[in-house]
């Protein structure tokens, strides 16, 4: 009797919650999102090029995200990635042009940890079709790139967003890249696409998101920077921030792509709030977002938003990962490992910002050799790099040229090569007076060892071979060159033309020392392109110093800073600046 009793009850409940609405209940859900952003490569807790221990990779990521995953709201994980994955490290070189047989090791490693979407960077598209659109084949999370358009059908060439469901919340998840792709990398890497303006992309998406999906929260994955004031030519590289502004909807954008840690809350057009956060390279920290969503009969009734960088540097490599990717381990550190050359003494780039170096001379010397041109263009490319005595091997091909660039050679007159150099040596150099002793070019007026970024990047410090000349650090721009010759003795006019080597990123526009210093605009410069190389630089550089394997170090000095008292004094201040142990951390 009881027990029938019992099972009556049982039932009589089990009707009751069946007859309710399934979503009639208030459910209250906690989500969080981890992302990743310009991780090139580093995988592995070993930087493969100088073969040391480093802090940030993958492998620690995993061991965070397992850490997250105990936490309250870690069972409800989203994982992201935004982008720049494909450059950087030999890990990724090796399986982008060398062994293009097996699996991609960055697919293999984003599928085992589980990502749900990635973002495409500037840097992935550098690699060409042939490693994206294969490395894209292999992944199982999707691709997102909203502003990169196939040309012949006008639709995105890459899912412009994902829908991803948490315990019954939406999340909306739109990737969008920088557009000044053009501006940087040569056709035939991005052939039949283009790349809208971000926030036309994202005004025209927002809307489509919204009516179609009916998400819960709205995640912007941008690889795009914070400072709206970078353009190049006529592109916003970072427009982020003027997204989160002036493009309702969002909830959080997680961005990148400037490698500057970045966490603010903007106020946008309509009052909203919006999370903008972005934890830099090299996988030494990771976004992370807590949501706290509420919802009742299907409907949002409230959500608060939770935001944090997350060092990871702290955390142990995770041994399972590391395990799992033993082979291809082994595989990139017997290819670093090979022997290509002897170098007689050490290369070291510090002295490059300061005058004529033995690093840039190799540098110089080696891409006159490969191109045949008149006059070599290049900047020092990293901070702190060193090629030692002894043994040259593949690794140090990284050290020496750190982008997968092609090498051109185009043609220049005089004028524009004496205007070109003097819009690189504005950017690189300070005017000196006496109250103003710096040389280099700080983006403090009064830089110190905690505050001593410099005002523009390093990789536009073009320095030229193949003429002598002289840079006066007293003068104002337009007044500091003067070149008294080509280094063969021929006359310099500015009215001749003359063969110039110089990478593909900067004879693309990149930097604007092209358009801005010698006033030659895009599509002019399409037409003064003598020659290309079909595979990026280091290939070439590797081929070359193998069939040269003797390497005589020396420094040509065919230019120079004067008046020669006061550079001395303003680079004995800056050196200590630029190059003492805090400063190089810090400039990293």
């Amino acid at each position: 009797m009881i027990a029938h009793l019992r099972f009556l009850i049982s039932i009589s409940l089990f009707l009751v919650v069946s007859i309710l609405p399934v979503n009639s209940f208030a459910h209250n859900t906690k989500i969080k999102i981890v992302y990743t952003t310009d991780v090139h490569g580093n995988f592995f807790p070993v930087d493969y090029i100088t073969m040391s221990p480093v802090d940030g990779s993958l492998s620690r990521v995993v061991s965070a995200i397992d850490s997250i995953r105990e936490t309250p709201g870690g069972n409800n994980l989203v994982l992201l990635d935004n982008g720049d994955f494909l450059q950087g490290q030999p890990s990724v070189y090796y399986y982008n042009y060398i062994d293009t047989i097996s699996p991609h090791l960055a697919s293999e490693i984003y599928n085992y940890i589980g990502y749900d979407a990635t973002t495409i960077g500037n840097h992935d598209v550098e690699t060409g079709h042939a490693v994206y659109d294969r490395w894209r084949s292999q992944n199982r999370m999707p691709l997102l790139g909203a502003n990169v358009i196939d040309n012949k059908s006008g639709q995105p060439y890459l899912r412009p967003y994902v829908i991803l469901e948490k315990d019954g919340v939406r999340i909306a998840v739109l990737g969008l890249l920088t557009p000044a792709i053009p501006a940087w990398l040569p056709e035939n890497l991005w052939s039949g696409l283009s790349f809208e303006d971000m926030v036309t992309s994202a005004k025209k998406w927002i809307p489509i998101i919204k009516s179609n999906e009916n998400p819960d929260i709205i995640i912007g994955l941008f690889h795009s920077g914070h400072d709206e004031t970078m353009r190049t030519g006529e592109f916003i590289e970072n427009a982020s921030l003027k997204i989160a502004r002036e493009v309702p909807g969002f909830d959080a954008l997680l961005i990148g792509h400037d490698h500057q840690k970045f966490h603010e809350v903007i106020e946008n057009v309509v009052g909203e709030k919006v999370t903008v956060l972005n934890p830099a390279n090299n996988a030494k920290a990771v976004g992370l977002l807590e949501f706290d969503v509420k919802k009742s009969n299907g409907k949002l009734k409230s959500k608060k938003i939770a935001s944090n960088i997350l060092d990871i540097t702290g955390f142990a490599p995770d041994k399972a990962f590391l395990e799992k990717f033993a082979p291809q381990r082994e595989k990139i550190r017997n290819y670093v490992a090979r022997k290509i050359g002897n170098v007689s003494e050490e290369m070291s780039i510090d002295d490059a910002f300061f005058g004529p170096s033995t690093f840039m001379s190799f540098l110089h010397r080696l891409q006159l050799d490969i191109s045949g041109a008149d006059i070599s263009f290049a900047a020092p490319l990293s901070f702190g790099a060193v090629i030692r005595k002894g043994p040259m091997k593949v690794s140090d091909t990284f050290t020496l040229y750190k982008y997968e660039n092609m090498l051109y050679v185009i043609k220049m007159t005089g004028r524009e090569i004496k205007d070109y150099l003097e819009e690189s040596y504005s950017i690189w150099t300070r005017q000196i007076t006496d109250r103003q002793p710096h040389l280099i070019n700080f983006k403090s007026e009064n830089p110190s060892l905690s505050d001593n970024r410099l005002a523009k990047p390093a990789y536009n410090f073009d320095s030229a071979t193949g003429i002598d000349y002289t840079v006066d650090v007293t003068k104002p721009k337009g007044e500091k060159i003067n070149i008294a010759s080509l280094s063969d003795g021929r006359s310099f006019s500015p009215d001749s033309t003359y063969t110039v080597a110089i990478n593909s990123y900067r004879a693309n526009g990149g930097g604007n020392l092209l358009s801005d210093g010698a006033g030659i605009s895009r599509e002019e410069l399409k037409k003064r392109i003598v020659s290309a190389t079909d595979k990026d630089l280091r290939y070439y550089l590797i081929d070359y110093i193998e069939k040269h394997p003797d390497i005589e170090v020396q420094t040509i000095h065919n230019w120079k800073f004067i008046p020669d008292g006061i550079v001395e004094k303003a680079t004995e201040i800056d050196r200590e600046l630029l190059f003492s142990p805090q400063s190089l951390k810090e400039q990293k």
